[in-house]
């Protein structure tokens, strides 16, 4: 394989599961094969559905997703547009695969998708949607981590075995961090903001739930 060469997977799709629909599956792999083979890519994968594309629960799309995600796939061949999904469902799929940086090549298009301009204002605005969702999601977390440290909170002090690469002390939910903090009238939501800033993958009711066993504890 050339080192220039895109590696692609097949995306197939039909919306029953009568016998002409399997015929039709075949028919667009087929097509979709000589499309890779005419743009110079490197097809490692097929993943086809029988289902409506209205539905985002599709067995072979989520296992598409997730293959050219962890598997770093650079595009996506679809017989048209249609073939990833109607109407909403759709644009998520268009707009996942965006954020992931996977192309999408069509038959019908000879090429790279098309996209209307409504398309691709649609997608515009979902991904400056999505960049200030990250923005406000951080500074929940600097301003919960700067009121813990005016309330005297050292998270130097308390995380241990910083250096392990594995980060296998961040898979253990921090009750002793928890506690403090709560000490230091932080709000459950403000602490959860806080423990995420510090790595820890951890939800506002989980932290709510160990604070409450450990007074639980206290207690007995």
């Amino acid at each position: 394989m050339s080192r220039q060469q895109k590696r692609c997977v097949i995306y197939c799709r039909v919306s029953t599961e009568k016998e002409t629909q399997e015929m039709s599956l075949v028919r667009q792999e087929e097509e979709l094969e000589q499309l890779a083979s005419e743009l110079g890519f490197h097809h490692v994968g097929t993943f086809a559905d029988q289902h409506s594309g209205f539905d985002m629960d599709r067995d072979g799309l989520l296992d598409l997703l997730e293959f050219v995600q962890t598997e770093k796939i650079e595009a996506v061949l679809i017989q048209d547009e249609t073939r990833l999904g109607r109407g909403n469902a759709r644009m998520a799929v268009i707009h996942m695969l965006a954020k992931i940086e996977t192309d999408i090549y069509t038959h019908h298009d000879e090429g790279r998708i098309s996209l209307n301009e409504m398309d691709t204002m649609l997608l515009e605005i979902l991904a400056i949607v999505e960049e200030y969702q990250r923005k406000l999601h951080n500074a929940k977390i600097k301003r919960g981590m700067q009121r813990a440290v005016r309330e005297g909170y050292r998270p130097e002090r308390n995380l241990k075995n910083r250096g392990n690469a594995e980060g296998r002390e961040r898979i253990e939910v921090p009750v002793s961090e928890i506690v403090s903090l709560r000490d230091k009238g932080l709000t459950f939501e403000e602490i959860t903001d806080v423990l995420k800033g510090l790595g820890h993958n951890i939800s506002k009711a989980t932290v709510h739930r160990r604070f409450k066993e450990y007074e639980v504890r206290q207690e007995g």
